[in-house]
């Protein structure tokens, strides 16, 4: 992957503004984007617009969240001189861009993406999806193509998203007889989802089940202390189950010490070996790595405004890149006036 990466210089990747990030984020995604904005020409957006479509309701978590994913982006490393943080709604190059590519996608050909399929099914749309929902691979391939992004880092589960919109691109290529717009390459993670502590679904916002980075060590320890592990590993003497369990899972994600984390699996399993102990331990790992990024984001928390005008800024670097491939689209479409 690494040739692909010296190939392919353009990169975006994001989030929806719902909230603080969580250790899923981190290990799945925050850390990997700290190591890219050394390699690549990294875009990062922050996606309002599309948390609103399934927040339409309370826009103002929507905007309170935009501030937050800024302090947790900073605190993780993230350099906003050589990575470009951005919110869409203020590139509304990006909403244009997305008006045009509407027409190239059927109704029927969003319905049957098996990530939107999945992502309905989770909310419990039913026949009630917001069409703004419904066309969420159209508006990612607007956030991907305003900046010419060839390399995207997604989950496996993304996939089918990025393919609707190679799909976009050739349609659009092939009808107005240009190269205008550039295919992208899913960069797939590596790192398996985290699970949540419950131990029964992914770790989510809206679930109730994340451990957040900027949790204080109190909160980082309760819920470490509530953690799913082995229902059968009642006494400390009973010999303990690995698979499923979250402290080891976690352990597996976060612990540098691989030899420990080997042999307390082994003593786990064989018994002698209790629950405190261990999540004890995954307290410690964990607080090796939140501890700096907490005392980061508490200084940045004391100048909010100081970081909203570091969104600004790379905001307006970004609709440059927009703006010029705006127009670079118009006039393949024959429609500047």
């Amino acid at each position: 992957m690494a040739n692909k990466i010296e190939q392919k210089k353009i990169i975006l990747t994001g989030d929806r503004p719902t909230g603080c990030l969580h250790l899923g984020h981190y290990i799945g995604s925050l850390a990997n984007r700290v190591k890219l904005q050394h390699e690549c020409q990294q875009n990062i957006l922050i996606a309002d617009m599309q948390a609103l479509t399934d927040h339409a309701e309370d826009p103002r978590l929507v905007r309170e969240s935009v501030l937050q994913l800024g302090f947790d982006y900073l605190s993780v490393g993230i350099d906003p001189e050589i990575s470009t943080i951005l919110i869409q709604s203020m590139v509304p190059e990006i909403a244009e861009l997305t008006m045009y590519y509407l027409n190239l996608v059927t109704v029927g050909r969003l319905e049957k993406n098996p990530t939107v399929k999945d992502e309905m099914k989770q909310k419990g749309f039913g026949k009630s999806v917001p069409a703004g929902f419904l066309m969420y691979p159209i508006s990612q391939a607007a956030d991907i193509t305003a900046f010419k992004a060839n390399l995207v880092p997604v989950g496996a589960d993304q996939v089918p998203v990025l393919e609707q919109v190679n799909e976009i691109v050739k349609t659009f290529n092939r009808v107005y007889k240009t190269d205008a717009l550039v295919e992208c390459e899913a960069l797939i993670s590596q790192t398996p989802r985290l699970p949540g502590i419950d131990g029964k679904n992914k770790m989510g916002k809206s679930l109730g089940n994340c451990i957040f980075l900027s949790d204080s060590p109190d909160e980082v320890k309760r819920k470490v202390f509530e953690a799913y592990t082995d229902p059968g590993h009642i006494k400390v003497d009973d010999p303990g189950q690995i698979e499923g369990n979250m402290v080891f899972i976690y352990l597996d994600a976060f612990a540098s010490d691989r030899k420990k984390v080997q042999e307390l699996k082994e003593h786990y399993r064989r018994g002698g070996l209790g629950d405190v102990a261990v999540k004890n331990y995954l307290v410690e790992v964990l607080e090796n790595s939140l501890a700096p990024i907490r005392v980061k984001r508490k200084e940045l928390e004391k100048d909010p405004a100081e970081v909203m005008k570091i969104l600004k800024r790379g905001t307006e670097r970004a609709r440059l890149v927009a703006a010029q491939t705006l127009e670079d689209v118009k006039e393949a479409m024959g429609i500047i006036y």
